[in-house]
Order: C-alpha cells, then structure tokens, then sequence
C-alpha cells in the first residue's frame, strides 16, 4: 500500500528501516511518484559535480522479458546452481537461506516489478577507476530512500551484467555508457520494514587504525 504522507517519515527511521524488497507485488506506480523519486535521486553526490549520468526508467514488458532472461543467466550462474548447498546452510559467502529464497523469487518474475531503473553513467564504458561508482549510487541510494519514504520497495542488483553490451543496444544507450544498477520498484507485497541485520560496530568500525581481530 503507497504510504499517504512520504514526508512523514523522518530521514533516521528511513535509514534504519530501508532493506532490500524482493517480493513486490505487481501494482502501478504512478508518473508523478516515479518522478518524486529520480528528483530525489539527482539531489545525490556526483563526483566534481559533472552530473554524467542517465536514468533510465523500463515499463516496456519486451525489454523487461528480455533483460529478465539474461538477469535470470547470472543468478542461476552465481547463485541458483548452488541452491541446495546455501539452503542447506553451508554455502560460503555468508547468503542465508531465507535472502536467497527472497532473492530467487525476484529472478523468477523480475519483469513483473512495474518499474525499473537503470541509473548509467555516460563516458565510463572504457574507465579502469575502481571507484567509478562513487559518482552515482549515493545518489541511487537516495532514490532508494525516496521509494521507502512513498511505501515502495526496492533492491540494487547487477547479475545482468555479462550482458552489458546487450543490455546497452537495448536501452538505446551511448557506446560509450555504462549501466550501473538494475533497480526494480514495486510495491511489497509481503514482508516488512524493518531494520537491517548487520554485524556489530564493534566488530567493523576501527579508530585510527585497522586492528585485525
């Protein structure tokens, strides 16, 4: 259900209460709101402020059919070969058995979310800075956090991307851009928001100096 005051969630709670969403439901998102939502977007850091970006918003069921397919290549890939070990509980890189059935779901009807948004910078497709995303998911952060405040979910993935160039054709973009993100918006339709599980800061903040434990 769309939230009816966006402005009355306090940017605190918003940062404490804004996980990833995978199961969303199939609801429209109004013009207007998908319009909020990259306004808040462009209000985040870009690095000298050059603004090189595009936002790409995807409803087209074809390019979404299409794009899902090759998203669906990475996941089964990085992460649905090994179902039965990480939902047996041994899979290594730390994915629990209820994030990756979440997150299995997305892949499975990813062109059902009503929305994407592919945020791209232009002039990057040939950088070799490793910091290259610096100047732009703050900035998708803060569409992320915009969607939160309107009651609507969203995640940041990129198992799209062996695909780039092809994903490039398709979205008509630039030879010379790069997509930076796949984020789909939709309404959950189960779930709840709720706080991150994250490690202590105990455990990963370090005054000064690194100390490894």
């Amino acid at each position: 259900m769309p939230t009816e005051d966006p402005h009355s969630l306090s940017l605190l709670e918003g940062l404490h209460s804004t996980p990833a969403r995978r199961y969303l439901s199939t609801e429209p998102i109004a013009d207007e709101i998908i319009t909020a939502l990259l306004d808040a977007a462009v209000r985040g850091p870009s690095g000298g402020n050059s603004q090189r970006w595009a936002w790409i918003v995807v409803r087209d069921p074809q390019i979404k059919h299409q794009i899902a397919e090759w998203y669906r290549e990475g996941w089964e890939k990085n992460y649905g070969s090994r179902r039965e070990q990480i939902l047996g509980g041994a899979a290594d890189g730390g994915m629990s058995a209820a994030t990756f059935r979440a997150a299995d779901h997305l892949a499975a009807g990813l062109e059902h979310a009503p929305v994407w948004i592919f945020p791209v910078l232009l002039g990057a497709k040939r950088s070799s800075n490793p910091r290259l995303g610096s100047s732009i998911y703050g900035a998708v952060q803060q569409l992320m956090l915009a969607a939160r405040a309107y009651g609507i979910g969203s995640t940041l993935t990129t198992l799209y991307s062996e695909h780039e160039d092809d994903v490039r054709e398709l979205l008509g973009l630039p030879e010379d851009a790069l997509t930076m993100a796949l984020v789909p918006l939709g309404y959950p339709e189960r779930g709840r928001w709720a706080q991150p599980k994250r490690r202590p800061l105990e455990e990963v903040v370090f005054f000064d100096r690194y100390t490894a434990s």
